[in-house]
């Protein structure tokens, strides 16, 4: 479905399947059924009894429960499946990391439009193949990067634009979050072979706070991680790109954090659940601080999923909010925190044990 095609829908229903269905794709699935021009007709997974129940809990049409299971053991012939039905024009993908690639570019060359969660790719070099792909296409794209779309970032983001607090000169990123043994138990995305580790799993959220703020490329001047079982838990960097600075940490093996920062030379913006933003701390030296709070209208899913949906009505093939060239950048300065922290899982030989 190229951007000519998507612009003749009109008004109409936007039609989903979700691949994918584990925590992520539930908590997607009960924000759609809130989208009132939005229908989810399929979902795909490995496990017949896990897409039928997935089915029943988000009233999937009958026939729309697909299952490698169901279509003869054949890894991969449920999702190949859902992109081939018409009655789908577009696709949430909730795979693990190292999946995403594989089955965006099926489902863009399958003409359909694809919001897929965040990382959408590992490492740049799969980024720049994915946005290729895309731009040849004229098929729509976009990182599922919610936390841009909430009505408390929407409102900094002007504030910051209007000049709220001077000219933007640094911004701190921290999400730090004790997840137990989750990368030591596996099983999970975290560690997941290829795809795995707290960098790009929740520092991808930092580097779009970084990214969206102060543009890039950055150099990184000092950087350091922590491992578990082969996979990053924990990774602290500075950055710089001449008078602009900056800073990104990450954990999954500890509590800490979880605050944006955005300094300016006429005040600060602190931000609170930086991911899942709705309370914000406005300090100038001319006025009292100020208390900000913009709750969700539904969840943290919702702004984002009827930004998308307006762009396949309205025949985008890109996001003004979430463009391409955002992705690739927040790809390309992961890259370069991992590289300099050594934490860029198994893209580069295992660290000693002590690193």
């Amino acid at each position: 479905m190229g951007e000519k095609d998507l612009g003749e829908r009109g008004g109409r229903t936007v039609r989903w399947g979700i691949v994918g269905a584990g925590r992520i794709a539930h908590r997607f699935a009960r924000s759609l059924a809130h989208e009132g021009r939005s229908e989810l007709v399929a979902i795909s997974c490995r496990s017949a009894g896990r897409a039928e129940a997935f089915a029943l809990e988000h009233g999937v049409p009958e026939g729309g429960a697909l299952s490698d299971e169901a279509l003869g053991g054949v890894a991969g012939a449920a999702h190949a499946a859902l992109l081939a039905r018409p009655d789908v024009d577009a696709v949430y993908l909730a795979l693990p990391h190292s999946m995403h690639l594989a089955w965006a570019l099926a489902a863009l060359r399958a003409g359909k439009a694809v919001l897929c969660e965040k990382p959408a790719c590992v490492d740049a070099a799969e980024a720049r193949e994915l946005v290729r792909a895309a731009r040849e296409t004229g098929t729509l794209l976009m990182e599922a990067m919610k936390t841009r779309f909430s009505p408390l970032y929407r409102h900094v983001r002007e504030l910051v634009a209007r000049g709220g607090i001077g000219e933007v000169r640094r911004v701190e990123a921290f999400l730090e979050n004790d997840m137990g043994d989750r990368i030591a138990r596996g099983g999970d995305y975290l560690s997941d072979a290829r795809g795995g580790g707290i960098l790009l799993d929740s520092g991808v959220y930092c580097a779009s706070w970084v990214d969206d703020y102060l543009g890039g490329p950055f150099e990184v001047v000092a950087a350091r991680a922590r491992w578990d079982h082969g996979h990053d838990c924990f990774v602290d960097a500075e950055l710089a790109r001449g008078a602009l600075t900056a800073r990104l940490v990450t954990a999954a093996d500890t509590a800490g954090p979880r605050t944006a920062r955005v300094v300016g030379t006429r005040g600060v913006i602190t931000v609170e659940d930086m991911h899942r933003p709705q309370r914000a701390r406005l300090e100038r030296a001319e006025a009292e601080a100020a208390d900000i709070e913009l709750p969700y209208p539904v969840d943290d899913f919702y702004d984002e999923i009827e930004h998308f949906v307006g762009l396949v009505l309205s025949g985008r093939s890109e996001s003004d909010v979430m463009p391409l060239s955002a992705t690739l950048r927040c790809a390309e300065l992961l890259d370069a925190v991992g590289d300099a922290a050594g934490a860029a899982g198994a893209r580069r030989p295992q660290p000693p044990a002590h690193a």
